[in-house]
Parts: C-alpha cells; sequence; structure tokens
C-alpha cells in the first residue's frame, strides 16, 4: 500500500503532493514502483495534528480518487461523508483511524461491497501521544479489533472484507510498538495492515530525523513481514518491493 498524503501537515511528506496534480503524479508513481494499493489520505492524523473540515478533506481527496483506475484505491478517513463520496467515485477500500466509530461510518461501509481496515488508536491524533498508557499493550489492542471487527461483522460486512490495523504511533510508546510489532500473530485470526514506515519510533531507535529513515523503515517492514503482516503501508514503495522479493525467496 502506497502513501499518498493530499495535506499540508502530514509528519512525513505534508505539503509535497497537496496539489491534486502533484498527488496524482506521485500515485502513478507508486503504481509503477509496485504499490497494488494507493492510500489517499486529505486528513493529517500525525501527533498533534488539528482535524480539517468535512467539506476542505472532500476537496483534497475526490480530484485524485476519480482519477486514479490503475489498482485499488484505499481512502484514509474517519468521517461517514467523505466515505460515502469516495466509494460513489470509485474506491476500494476504506482505510478508518476510528475503526469506523463515527455515527454512520459502519453504515457508510457495510451498503457497499469495498474493504474496510480498522485501526486501534488511545485518544485523539492531537493528544495520543500525551503519556499513552494499557495494562498490556497486546492484550488490549487485540481486543479492541475483535470487538470492533465483530461488530462490522454484524452491520453486514462480510469477513473476507476486513483488514485490521494495530495502530503502531497512535497512542503508543517506543516500546508499545515494539511489543505489537513482536506479536502480530496474536492480535486478530484477520489479515493485518502494518503501517510503520518513516514513523517517530525510528527517529527514537536511530536519532535519524524522518528524511533518513528508509533503512530503518525497510527493517520494520521486513519483521513486519516475518510477524505474518498481509499489507505493509509504506512511502518507499521500490524498495519496500525488493525486501518482500527477497523474504519470498527465503520462504521458498
Amino acid at each position: 500500500m502506497g502513501v499518498v498524503n493530499v495535506t499540508p501537515d502530514s509528519f512525513s511528506d505534508g505539503g509535497q503532493f497537496e496539489d491534486a496534480e502533484a498527488a496524482l503524479a506521485h500515485a502513478h508513481s507508486l503504481i509503477e514502483e509496485g504499490a497494488d494499493i494507493v492510500d489517499v489520505g486529505g486528513e493529517s492524523s500525525r501527533p498533534g495534528a488539528a482535524p480539517v473540515s468535512v467539506e476542505e478533506e472532500l476537496r483534497r481527496v475526490l480530484p485524485v480518487v476519480r482519477q486514479l483506475r490503475d489498482v485499488p484505491v484505499s481512502v484514509d478517513t474517519r468521517r461517514p461523508q467523505v466515505m460515502r463520496a469516495a466509494l460513489d467515485f470509485g474506491a476500494s477500500m476504506i482505510n478508518d483511524i476510528e475503526a469506523l466509530s463515527a455515527p454512520g461510518a459502519l453504515d457508510a461501509v457495510a451498503r457497499s461491497d469495498c474493504a474496510v481496515c480498522l485501526m486501534h488508536m488511545q485518544g485523539e491524533p492531537a493528544t495520543m501521544q500525551q503519556g499513552p498508557s494499557y495494562d498490556d499493550v497486546v492484550s488490549d489492542v487485540g481486543s479492541f479489533l475483535k470487538q470492533k471487527s465483530e461488530k462490522a461483522m454484524q452491520a453486514g460486512i462480510a469477513r473476507e472484507r476486513i483488514v485490521v490495523d494495530p495502530g503502531f504511533g497512535f497512542g503508543k510508546t517506543v516500546a508499545h510498538n515494539l511489543a505489537l510489532l513482536a506479536s502480530l500473530k496474536e492480535l486478530s485470526p484477520l489479515p493485518v495492515l502494518a503501517g510503520l514506515s518513516r514513523k517517530s519510533m525510528l527517529g527514537k531507535l536511530t536519532g535519524r530525523p524522518v528524511e533518513e529513515r528508509l533503512a530503518g523503515s525497510l527493517a520494520l517492514a521486513l519483521l513486519a513481514l516475518q510477524g505474518g503482516a498481509r499489507i505493509l503501508r509504506v512511502h518507499d514503495v521500490k524498495e519496500t518491493r525488493d525486501v518482500i522479493a527477497i523474504w519470498e525467496s527465503m520462504r521458498g
């Protein structure tokens, strides 16, 4: 899954692809590099990020979604209005950091045949990194994902449409992230999406700024693959493809 942030303030590439034309060019570049899915987002969810209006999110996202036909398009949103509009414009997947918690979100996805990613987040983007704590992060996140996936299925979303995401960096310390990465197989029987690319945990572990985290991102991608992740959400598609090719060769 290649990342396309149509935002001015995303942590890694904020402002680079804010214009729809630039975002489309970047999406096509990711597709050429081997992305199976393009994930388009119009609202930053980095720690400390302020929310944007529904109208602004639609203005950013829809011109990109409606012109992408090369691969399945995922839309990274927590708003039912954006979900419905994106699906009407041809999106194949909804990637929701709030796991369809907003009123109307379950119905927006259930009425379509799209895939959905249900993510765990403790708190809100604006405050989620202010002292996150858990009794047992693996058990707590696993229980949340189980509850949300069961609720989705009860709403009419077929099991085979659901992917789960432990939400690395979304209300977690570095220790929490590492514990989750070491226990991916324990989190859910459903396919797991891992979004670790360029995240702040790499800065804390390596001391590297965001633009120098490729090697660390690739190391985490390999660990996620070994842990059973089925989708890798990444900024650097070409390089991650090389990791996947080598890993698959070793598996026989």
